[in-house]
């Protein structure tokens, strides 16, 4: 048993430093000058980069802060569906919502966070844009309605000499004609299976003048590309096999389902027309976010304080493995969120802080029922066991009950009945991935450190 404590809390050591390491903030400079011996450096982390069996490995280590952290804007805006049929709204809000996630990836926002929602037939978008510079041109870039375009790429001509030694630049030199033909004229696009090859294949309908536009085009210019383009972007470039008459077309290649699905939703974007209007809108400041952040990470300090001074006070040795064993929660914690890249909002550093609490809710669970195991006579190492074994229904009820109503806030796959709000969500979690590690620290790390320095019988 001890040799087994010995090797778990090795471990335990190691991924300690480890995630300790990974919290320390992007710079941390160090220097000074003891009996002429100098020391200079910058114990900061940023991340890692390496090469291993041919590939890179770059990770960054950063807290991502959410809006009411970094400041920046808040929009939420209404699309109209009177025009769209109702079998195809949901497609129509999606497509929507694929469309503005793809205005702010180019506008260059980080991070941005935008939610569909369809409440009762109110078809609403909400748009969270931290650090956003320019209001104006954002909420500007964002409203536009999706223009889809079919154009010729005509490669210019060029000898076969020339095209050896300048091929690098030929896709770059490439007319664009104008074909006429728009998402106007596409009423549909939809993922399909070929039904020769089973393979993924994307599906396009034209109406009445789509189908004649796309006659003539595919008839004159065969084996040409015509490059399909959404937002003045390109999308794809497909070549034109044969003369499609019927108004009906698909665009095979090297599809995976997923991506025949995703390249339906954006052809639907340029041909189903869902005007936008802004129904509310909130600019917030950085400025009060700092305060913000800076006022809770003090009170959670001073929390945190408290609570190991009367883990000490009470329990004694045992309070200071236990306060120990927070200290590494708080190490493990800073860590999963820098790895996984979770967003640090207000509402989701108080569910930090309210797992605190609940870890610590845990070593005192055990540790009460530990010394009525030792005052019904057992000796300690049996009233240990029998403590952690106990008290292990009670903790495992308390924080499954919690877990269920994180993921409820959380809301991971969207039902339109619960919480949208990015904070909320935020919220959630923290308190899931803080009730989660919670659970390890008391049961796990307590446990090992109790069994490995304390011997004898204290009450």
């Amino acid at each position: 048993m001890k040799q087994k404590s010995i090797k778990r809390f090795l471990v335990i050591l190691v991924l300690f430093f480890v995630a300790s390491w990974i919290s320390l903030p992007e710079s941390l400079p160090v220097k000074f000058d003891i009996g002429g011996w100098s020391v200079d450096t910058d114990l900061g982390t940023s991340g890692i980069h390496f090469t291993f069996l041919g590939r890179t490995i770059d990770k960054k280590f950063e807290f991502k802060q959410g809006l009411d952290i970094q400041g920046g804007m808040q929009v939420v805006l209404e699309a109209d569906m009177s025009g769209i049929q109702e079998e195809d709204k949901a497609q129509a809000l999606e497509s929507a919502r694929e469309v503005i996630l793809r205005r702010v990836d180019l506008y260059g926002i980080a991070e941005p966070v935008v939610q569909a929602s369809d409440d009762y037939g109110q078809y609403r978008l909400m748009v969270e844009l931290a650090g956003v510079s320019n209001p104006a041109q954002a909420l500007a870039l964002i409203g536009q309605t999706a223009q889809l375009d079919f154009k010729l790429l005509i490669p210019p001509e060029v000898d076969e000499q020339e095209l050896a030694t300048d091929s690098a630049g030929l896709e770059t030199s490439m007319e664009l004609v104008d074909t006429g033909l728009s998402g106007a004229q596409l009423k549909r696009a939809q993922p399909a299976l070929n039904p020769q090859t089973n393979e993924p294949e994307v599906s396009l309908q034209f109406n009445e003048e789509g189908a004649r536009l796309f006659g003539e085009i595919t008839t004159d210019n065969e084996n040409q590309m015509l490059g399909i383009f959404l937002d003045q972007s390109l999308l794809m470039a497909p070549t034109i096999q044969q003369p499609i008459l019927t108004g009906q077309a698909v665009i095979t290649g090297q599809f995976t389902l997923e991506e025949v699905k995703q390249l339906s939703i954006q052809l639907n974007a340029g041909a189903l027309p869902v005007p936008i209007k802004v129904l509310e809108q909130r600019t917030i400041g950085a400025s009060l976010g700092n305060e913000s952040v800076f006022l809770s990470v003090r009170a959670g300090a001073i929390g945190l304080a408290l609570v190991m001074c009367f883990m000490i006070l009470v329990y004694g040795f045992r309070g200071v493995l236990a306060s120990f064993a927070l200290l590494m929660y708080a190490m493990f914690t800073m860590a999963i969120y820098k790895i996984l890249g979770v967003t640090l909002t207000l509402p989701g550093i108080a569910g930090l802080i309210l797992s605190i609490g609940m870890a610590v809710d845990a070593n005192i669970l055990i540790f009460e029922r530990m010394k009525e195991e030792m005052r019904a006579g057992k000796p300690f190492a049996a009233a240990m066991e029998l403590g952690f074994g106990r008290a292990w229904d009670s903790i495992k009820d308390a924080n499954v009950t919690t877990i269920l109503t994180a993921l409820v806030l959380i809301n991971p796959f969207n039902f339109s009945f619960l919480n949208t709000s990015g904070l909320v969500r935020g919220f959630g979690i923290t308190l899931l991935i803080g009730v989660l590690l919670g659970l390890i620290t008391g049961v796990v790390i307590t446990r090992t450190l109790i069994r490995l320095f304390v011997r004898e019988r204290t009450k």
